[in-house]
């Protein structure tokens, strides 16, 4: 019995014991929580900052004259601040209702509210919800991130305190009002209004202001755009039977705001204001290069774009009246883009027909989409060429050629488009009639690596992978960029200075300083004497005339233009690229999916139309530009520069069976096996008489172990190379 009342001693004393530690322990942590809350006071923002900080403005986006607004980025902070006279009265009690029922009897902090949240959660096995007043709300979207941490959680509650010793009621409700999202981008009850209502905050209903109230908590989900508008109207009508037994309004009050349909009210989406919709999205990736997308939304930015703005909208109309025809080609969608030689500056950018057109894709941009450039890129091998010393009189066989095996292990013999041969042609009339064989061999003289060279001083960015290329690349198997392309002609309108493609001229802050937005600096790429070759070839009309006529579409009264159009393999694409020297142009037409057009569809018969129509337009009343000529060269190797000495090889017949000479007379009478047929002062082709990495250099002479030097010789009927 003794041991028992010992026992029990002991225990009563440990017991004691404990509680007295729990005590001391909750009074030192109510000192400690008392001693960090004054430090955090003490050193938290003063609550006039509320009032002082800078708030969120909208970028603006102009055209480069400063006199037209393109589009305004301002992220989700689309926000008018009105005053506390133009907020209504109803949104005030229904936001006090559903948001912070005690809002005025609390000073910041409703500690009921928490350990009724708190209990709430724990019984459901949640995270803590609904704890935070209106007052925590504000000055969590004033001064803090949404990161969910306690000390986040603890400076909150400070900076709470700290503004409802400094403000009213009223104000800091006033504050909540016009800071609070409400979703589809709208900030503030004014915007909010706008947006749902197509009116003033100040207009709004009681069954209007009870919707909006219901936003806050989940913009997305209870969006009356969304698909929860069944759980949005219950949330409303909560919020209307709480104000009914809060006793705020009558019974006959609720019941007329229940009564009315307010989803009706809800006007239908309005499509931002954007003018030149895929211009703007280009210059908006340029932005992002060098300031964030939080930077943008809230900076306040001028942005001072490139665009002509007359030049943008003949363009669109054009493009638009212009695919009314389309569908006659089998296609449905078309791109445009111009470009200042002289700046790189982009003048005018038509990313489809319309923007907003679902059916065709219309909001992606094909100007900066991958497409194969057909034999718009010629072009720039052919230039590449002059850069290595041929010369526009260069002369090549234009004969069915077999260049060897391609990647599919086939032979490779391209052919034209036209499917005939125009025997011996000079460079010029192969780039003008735009023929296939005397391109590849060409491309061949250049070499693949040196093309892709010569392509990306150009600006060219897109042919990274050089495995996948052969000799088929100069007809234009390599995908690239329109807008990349143009730029590459608009070097050659330059006389050889690259400049960079760009899409913004400078970018000024809220405060009218000039903020560090620049492009790379560039400068000369190739030699005048190049750019002027290519500019010489592209511009003569009659060069094109042979194949194209003297009267087609590249053609412009009165003006001298280079132009060169391109089709992709099975009509897929077609293209047409021109210039003069202050105006580079490119235009596109086919199909965003990649459907193949109708069988015909040629870059001069579907393209080439529409940009001449615009040309036409820009050049009209411009003054008359021309191209500088280019120097001609010297040279004994009359290949070089198309002085051919032999008109033609001498035939020499020869019996088989004896070896002997016979006459052409005797020759037409034996049987074709009989007789073979030897040339005196016979033609052989370019390489045979160059090196053809270094044309011009007369002590080089050619491979004759070059097996493409036999194929070439082969083409023209020389067995050997005697």
């Amino acid at each position: 019995m003794e041991v028992l009342k010992k026992i029990l001693v002991t225990l009563k004393k440990s017991i004691i014991l404990i509680i007295v530690v729990i005590i001391d322990l909750v009074i030192m942590g109510v000192i400690a929580f008392f001693i960090v809350f004054i430090y955090a006071y003490k050193h938290s923002p003063n609550a006039d900052v509320l009032v002082q900080r800078k708030i969120p403005e909208t970028t603006v986006i102009y055209d480069k004259s400063g006199d037209h607004i393109l589009y305004k980025i301002y992220g989700e902070e689309n926000r008018r601040v009105i005053s506390h006279e133009n907020i209504p009265d109803h949104l005030r009690k229904a936001t006090v209702v559903i948001e912070d029922e005690r809002f005025y009897s609390h000073r910041g902090v409703d500690l009921k509210g928490i350990v009724r949240a708190l209990y709430i959660n724990l019984k459901s096995s949640s995270k803590l919800q609904g704890a935070s007043t209106i007052t925590q709300q504000l000055v969590k979207n004033a001064f803090f991130s949404r990161e969910k941490t306690i000390v986040r959680k603890f400076k909150e509650i400070v900076m709470a305190i700290k503004v409802e010793r400094h403000y009213t009621k009223e104000q800091i409700l006033d504050f909540y009002l016009n800071e609070v999202p409400y979703g589809s981008n709208a900030y503030g009850v004014q915007t909010a209004s706008k947006i749902f209502f197509g009116k003033d905050a100040k207009d709004i209903t009681l069954g209007e202001a009870s919707l909006l109230a219901a936003l806050p908590k989940a913009t997305s989900y209870y969006s009356p755009y969304g698909s929860h508008v069944d759980k949005l109207r219950l949330r409303q009508e909560m919020i209307l039977n709480m104000l009914r037994k809060s006793g705020m309004y009558s019974s006959q009050d609720i019941k007329d705001a229940k009564e009315e349909d307010v989803l009706k009210n809800v006007i239908k989406p309005i499509f931002e204001e954007i003018d030149a919709p895929h211009f703007v999205f280009y210059v908006i990736e340029e932005l992002e290069k060098k300031y964030s997308k939080d930077e943008l939304n809230a900076g306040g930015f001028h942005v001072y774009t490139t665009l002509d703005y007359g030049m943008q909208k003949r363009a669109e109309e054009i493009v638009r009246e212009y695919s009314k025809k389309l569908p006659s080609y089998g296609a449905s969608n078309a791109s445009l883009v111009a470009i200042n030689p002289k700046t790189g500056g982009v003048s005018a950018m038509v990313g489809s027909i319309d923007y907003f057109n679902t059916e065709i894709d219309g909001n992606v941009n094909v100007s900066l989409m991958l497409r194969q450039p057909g034999s718009s890129f010629k072009p720039i091998v052919y230039a590449a060429a002059f850069e290595k010393g041929y010369q526009p009189e260069t002369l090549l066989y234009d004969v069915e050629t077999n260049f060897g095996k391609d990647g599919s292990g086939r032979e490779y013999r391209p052919k034209n488009f036209d499917y005939s041969n125009h025997g011996i042609v000079s460079m010029r009339k192969a780039i003008a009639g735009s023929l296939n064989t005397p391109a590849v061999k060409t491309m061949y003289l250049v070499g693949k690596d040196d093309t892709i060279d010569f392509a990306e001083k150009l600006g060219i960015t897109t042919l990274k992978d050089r495995n996948r290329f052969g000799l088929s690349l100069v007809l234009g198997s390599g995908e690239v960029k329109l807008l990349e392309e143009v730029g590459a002609f608009a070097v050659f309108a330059n006389d050889g200075v690259r400049f960079p493609i760009k899409g913004i001229s400078r970018v000024i802050g809220p405060d009218g300083e000039k903020k560090d937005f620049s492009y790379e600096q560039i400068g000369r790429v190739i030699t005048e004497e190049v750019a002027r070759k290519i500019n010489s070839v592209l511009s003569d009309n009659e060069a094109r005339s042979y194949v194209f006529g003297r009267s087609n579409p590249l053609v412009i009264a009165g003006r001298k233009v280079a132009a060169k159009t391109g089709t992709t393999q099975q009509y897929k694409d077609a293209l047409t690229l021109g210039y003069t020297p202050s105006l580079a142009v490119g235009v596109w037409v086919g199909n965003n999916d990649g459907k193949l057009m109708n069988y015909g569809s040629l870059g001069s018969k579907v393209a080439a139309p529409l940009w001449n129509k615009f040309m036409s337009e820009e050049l009209e009343g411009k003054e008359v530009e021309e191209f500088p000529e280019y120097i001609k060269v010297k040279s004994n190797k009359w290949m070089i520069t198309g002085n051919n000495p032999i008109k033609s090889g001498e035939k020499i017949f020869y019996n088989i069976n004896s070896g002997k000479r016979i006459s052409e007379k005797k020759a037409s009478k034996k049987k074709a096996g009989d007789v073979r047929i030897k040339y005196k002062n016979k033609p052989h082709t370019l390489l045979y008489y160059v090196n053809k990495d270094n044309p011009l250099d007369e002590s080089l002479e050619s491979d004759h172990k070059d097996e493409m030097l036999w194929r070439w010789e082969k083409a023209i009927g020389n067995d050997d190379l005697e």
